[in-house]
């Protein structure tokens, strides 16, 4: 036997897949550096030439892969704060702190089979679901994540808004007509009625906003609260605030407006005779649809992606151009992974306690981290944009965290409860928020 032969038979299952995974990613960065440096130029002189066309599909790319990732953070989010708030641990096991849980919702999901039940109409049936997810993501298109990083920023983004999201409506009712079930059906039904009666003041809670700001572009909105935090509209219009945070509760079925798929009552509602990936997708919609209406909350009323108050003074840093760097810096700067996993794997492996390959293990895990660390802080010291997703992401969450709090807090209403709220109280209150905005406007203009 040879060498090499003894060596591999020595070595763990762990050692084993670090040692065919070493080489492989080393050559996969070098052959990554030599298409940078031959197909760099071609590429650059492509998007020049092609600016809208690769915005286009960019952003369309961008919206349909954020969607996903945002539906399984918010489930996670939903297990572990609802666990937390019961004095439970909640998931644990799967991935660190059990992270990778709803991962694992979504495949099982995906994984059971996808049946359709006798006497349903079967082509209504199979779009329903669709139609409400294709609603969730059209909406996220004309939200403003950071300065400049928007899918579409168009001057009537208010009405494709809603427009947009009228669409969820269409999608459930289609669900439960043609479900050919009667629990289904009431589910529609109370779909429609919910949404058709909480769309009316949800739209005119935002009418004060336009007339004071005197465009429907959300860019142009965030930019008009732009300085600190008491430009924001939160100030400004508090009561259509409120209004706005009710009926969008009401519009995301969520609780204590959840009485669509109110289990109690009606087992699950529209979504009663669905199963595998149809229903998923009914359920990704429906968490895409929170964090929807909480970045539209922190989009109109809390400043978007703005900081609360402005940094105290300008930073620097020099740009990188990675083309400009020449052949033998790129490849130092492909060899620098394994070079500072040695140097930081050599305090543990001289340790007499740690094996070596536990060290090199540690090493790299360490070079990751302080790597990440490093890019992540250059990036948020250089970029506006990296500054304005941080802010945006943190508020929106911070409203993601209150919804689910709002879900294990409070009881479902009755539907005539739900109805009457919305006609007597938050349709009077728009009104009277409209024409007081007006009013003062008319005053101060004079």
């Amino acid at each position: 036997m040879t060498m090499a032969a003894v060596t591999w038979q020595r070595l763990r299952p762990v050692g084993r897949l670090l040692a065919v995974l070493v080489p492989i990613l080393l050559a996969l960065g070098l052959v990554s550096v030599g298409a940078i440096i031959l197909a760099g130029p071609l590429a650059a002189g492509f998007v020049g030439d092609n600016v809208p066309l690769v915005r286009f599909v960019a952003a369309v790319t961008a919206v349909i892969l954020l969607s996903i990732p945002t539906a399984f953070i918010v489930i996670f989010l939903e297990l572990k704060v609802i666990a937390r708030m019961n004095l439970r641990i909640g998931p644990e096991r799967v991935g660190p702190y059990g992270g990778a849980m709803s991962v694992v919702h979504g495949l099982k999901v995906l994984a059971k089979e996808d049946f359709t039940p006798l006497g349903v109409d079967v082509t209504v049936f199979t779009m329903a679901p669709i139609v409400t997810f294709v609603g969730a993501i059209m909406t996220m298109l004309v939200i403003p994540f950071a300065p400049g990083l928007f899918g579409l920023d168009l001057n009537i983004g208010l009405l494709y808004l809603f427009a947009m999201s009228g669409l969820t409506v269409v999608g459930l009712l289609m669900a439960g007509w043609s479900s050919f079930n009667k629990y289904s059906l009431l589910g529609g039904l109370r779909s429609a009625a919910q949404m058709v009666s909480y769309e009316i003041p949800l739209t005119l809670s935002l009418v004060g906003i336009v007339l004071l700001a005197g465009t429907m572009s959300l860019n142009q909105l965030v930019l008009g609260q732009s300085g600190s935090f008491l430009d924001w509209n939160i100030w400004k219009q508090p009561l259509a605030f409120l209004i706005f945070f009710i009926a969008g509760t009401a519009e995301a079925n969520r609780t204590p407006f959840d009485l669509t798929e109110a289990d109690s009552e009606l087992v699950g509602g529209f979504a009663t005779e669905y199963s595998g990936m149809r229903f998923g997708f009914f359920f990704f919609a429906e968490y895409v649809n929170v964090f929807i209406v909480s970045a539209l909350l922190v989009t109109f009323f809390l400043g978007g992606w703005t900081a609360p108050i402005a940094w105290p003074f300008a930073v620097t840093m020099p740009s990188l151009d990675p083309l400009g760097l020449g052949v033998g810096l790129l490849l130092g700067i492909a060899a620098l992974p394994v070079v500072g996993t040695l140097i930081l794997a050599a305090p543990f492996w001289l340790s007499s306690k740690i094996t070596t390959l536990q060290a090199l293990v540690i090493g790299f895990i360490l070079f990751n981290v302080v790597a990440v660390g490093l890019v992540i802080g250059y990036a948020f010291v250089s970029f506006d944009w990296v500054v304005g997703l941080f802010w945006f992401f943190a508020k929106a969450y911070a409203f993601v965290f209150l919804f689910i709090w709002m879900r294990a807090t409070l009881p479902r209403v009755r539907i005539d409860q739900l109805m009457g709220f919305a006609w007597k109280w938050l349709l009077p209150a728009a009104l009277l928020n409209i024409f007081v905005t007006a009013a003062a406007i008319t005053i101060v203009s004079k």
